[in-house]
């Protein structure tokens, strides 16, 4: 039964109040972690993926997408909220698994969670370089193309290609210089997210209010497009179908709103602001996408937004009316882009430094900082692995490994609400998921379908990533973990 030996509450209680040296310091408030979770919303989800989604599967009713999805994510936001609370220590997932499920299922899904926060981090970083090398090129100092690319683009589904190019320079320099920040404090990261948040928020309450003024509701008409099948793939598109695909495209647009719950151990009142700062955030960053795909699909075509910038597309159509806001975009796209690789970068060395703490990890990974409290080795460590990542590799690539990860922690923590509700009903949860057992199994169901409809090379690449980690917890983890030791 060692694998699946579970740690007890009362020990996970004593480190969430413990402090010294070895632990991180208590900073955040409620507003702070709910900025944190918008920094992690809103990116490239809202500035991309809203008029690819709706060009390539469900037209205007892209926005009936977004309900779905975020119905998705609200089930795995309440399941999080109540661990969140109860639980408040760094570590997310990770911690909530080894609470409920056991060791083994812990180390899966924080091996899992890298997917998450690392590649969506470099992720992010390289589309985040698209719109600098853009806003460069427009001021009248662009950037060399051999220095603003990839040196690796993928072909097929396995062959990596060398494109020419160097380094993606962009992505490689804002990953060092957020990791620096990361590794000052999390008070100074925060404030610095704070205000690329309200950047980016301010302008994308600019799209949404002027460009409310210039909709042509024709463009809304058929609001459900009908069906099409493609000729060559006998893919089905649009319709009822296309509005459940665009779901699974679009769900990326939701990833981040769990990397509060890594800020646990950081927060100042965590069992009350926790919750705040992951269901705020999400409720906030669904309406904002819902109101941001009916401007879009309003001012233009909805064929016309499959482009890598689909806002300063929609902008364009509208006419000179809207072109002042062209260029905001691009900035609000930067800033919005920059807080969702900095809230990935904080949240992936947090996770390291609780399986540290477990033995799961070596101890470096533990390793706070005597000055600024924060997690500095991992930290370090971390950026540079995702600035290696974002400057050698295409997105592609990249973007496929991070929605396979996150979906499947969400199944996890939604099933282990369920596990801890029946194994210890009478513990103390400063807030319930309601309507349990509902919202927990709604979780792992729609988390569930929409993992199955990834693509099939998605689940091998996940496979081949959980085989490296098992052979690192058996050859590892399982015989330096605390707990197992503890009791032999």
């Amino acid at each position: 039964m060692g694998l699946l030996v579970k740690k007890p509450m009362n020990l996970l209680m004593q480190e969430a109040s413990a402090e010294g040296e070895h632990s991180l310091k208590r900073s955040l408030t409620a507003l702070n972690l709910t900025a944190l979770g918008i920094g992690a919303i809103i990116g490239a989800g809202i500035f991309v993926l809203t008029g690819t989604a709706a060009a390539n599967h469900a037209g205007p009713a892209i926005v009936l997408s977004f309900v779905f999805a975020g119905i998705g994510c609200a089930f795995a936001g309440l399941c999080y909220a109540e661990f969140a609370s109860m639980i408040p220590i760094a570590g997310s997932a990770y911690t909530y698994g080894y609470a409920t499920l056991g060791e083994f299922f812990a180390w899966i899904i924080g091996w899992d969670l890298i997917l998450e926060y690392l590649f969506a981090a470099s992720t992010v970083a390289v589309g985040w370089a698209g719109y600098f090398s853009r806003m460069m090129t427009l001021i009248g100092f662009p950037i060399p193309e051999a220095l603003a690319n990839a040196p690796y683009r993928i072909e097929g589904t396995h062959t990596l290609i060398r494109t020419g190019a160097i380094i993606n320079l962009p992505a490689v320099i804002l990953v060092l210089a957020l990791t620096a920040l990361l590794v000052v404090g999390i008070k100074e990261s925060a404030r610095f997210n704070n205000a690329i948040v309200a950047v980016k928020l301010i302008i994308v309450l600019l799209v949404i209010g002027f460009g409310f003024m210039f909709v042509n509701k024709a463009n809304w008409h058929p609001f459900i497009p009908p069906i099409e099948v493609d000729a060559a793939s006998g893919v089905s598109k649009f319709g009822w179908p296309g509005i459940f695909a665009g779901a699974g495209v679009i769900f990326f647009a939701y990833i981040g709103f769990d990397a509060v719950s890594t800020a646990a151990q950081e927060a100042k009142n965590p069992k009350r602001d926790l919750p705040i700062g992951i269901l705020a955030s999400l409720a906030i960053c669904t309406v904002l996408y819902i109101l941001m795909a009916l401007v879009m699909t309003g001012l233009t075509p909805f064929k016309t937004l499959n482009v890598a910038d689909p806002v300063y597309v929609a902008l364009d159509a509208a006419g000179p009316g809207l072109a002042w806001l062209k260029y905001l975009t691009t900035i609000g796209a930067i800033a919005g882009l920059a807080s969702v690789v900095l809230v990935m970068l904080m949240g992936q060395p947090r996770i390291f430094y609780a399986m540290s703490r477990d033995g799961l990890l070596p101890e470096m990974f533990g390793k706070v900082h005597p000055k600024f409290k924060t997690p500095y080795i991992a930290t370090i460590i971390t950026g540079l692995v995702a600035a290696g990542v974002a400057g050698a590799f295409p997105i592609g690539l990249l973007g496929e490994l991070v929605s396979i990860g996150t979906l499947l922690a969400f199944v996890i923590v939604c099933a282990g609400i369920l596990v801890l509700r029946y194994a210890q009903p009478d513990l103390h949860r400063p807030f319930r998921t309601p309507f349990v057992p509902f919202v927990p199994i709604g979780g792992v169901l729609v988390c569930g379908w929409l993992m199955w409809n990834l693509p099939r090379d998605t689940w091998l690449r996940l496979l081949i990533w959980m085989a490296l980690g098992l052979v690192i917890y058996f050859a590892y983890g399982r015989n330096h973990s605390k707990l197992q030791n503890a009791q032999r």
